[in-house]
């Protein structure tokens, strides 16, 4: 997850300043680290659609079930809307997708380590359920309509204001 941004009130006017104002944001290579961000769709096994949130094979089914592993539940008026654990994070896109938000590593290899877990696990748990899960950022094949919105305050926010500004936003 990022951190806030910090925005000057003086415009960048040379390519002199420009690169002073992304060097300020540096931090000295011992302190660098690699996180990984991994998103996934789910789908019901049976008839290939977009699981709902709620019930037996629902998206909340999903991530109750991920706490066997140590996930930690966050929840918004009674709905688990994201899971942590040792610094990272799986939370919910607006359709139901899965957003893995690892911890901050050292190396690759530590993340390669940490994206196989928790591919393990949302395997392990979906299998039981009947959901299997793509990774990708975009579904190409379900409609807006057909889509499940998740319980989260902001996401009913969009829900309510993208009809009132077109298809983009």
């Amino acid at each position: 997850m990022s951190s806030p941004s910090h925005v000057e009130d003086s415009p960048i006017t040379s390519r002199h300043a420009l690169v002073e104002f992304h060097a300020s944001g540096s931090r000295p290579p011992e302190q660098w680290k690699i996180g990984t961000e991994h998103e996934k769709f789910g789908f019901r096994l049976d008839d290939l659609r977009p699981p709902t949130y709620d019930g037996p094979r629902g998206i909340e089914a999903m991530l109750r079930g991920l706490t066997r592993f140590g996930w930690e539940p966050v929840e918004e008026h009674g709905k688990v809307i994201a899971l942590l654990r040792d610094g990272g994070s799986i939370t919910l896109e607006p359709a139901g997708q899965f957003e893995l938000s690892g911890a901050m590593l050292d190396n690759i290899h530590q993340t390669c380590r940490e994206t196989r877990a928790h591919l393990k696990e949302v395997k392990t748990v979906a299998e039981e359920i009947g959901l299997g899960y793509l990774g990708m950022g975009f579904q190409p094949k379900w409609k807006r309509e057909d889509m499940p919105w998740m319980p989260k305050g902001r996401y009913q926010i969009m829900r309510d204001y993208m009809p009132k500004v077109g298809n983009l936003g």
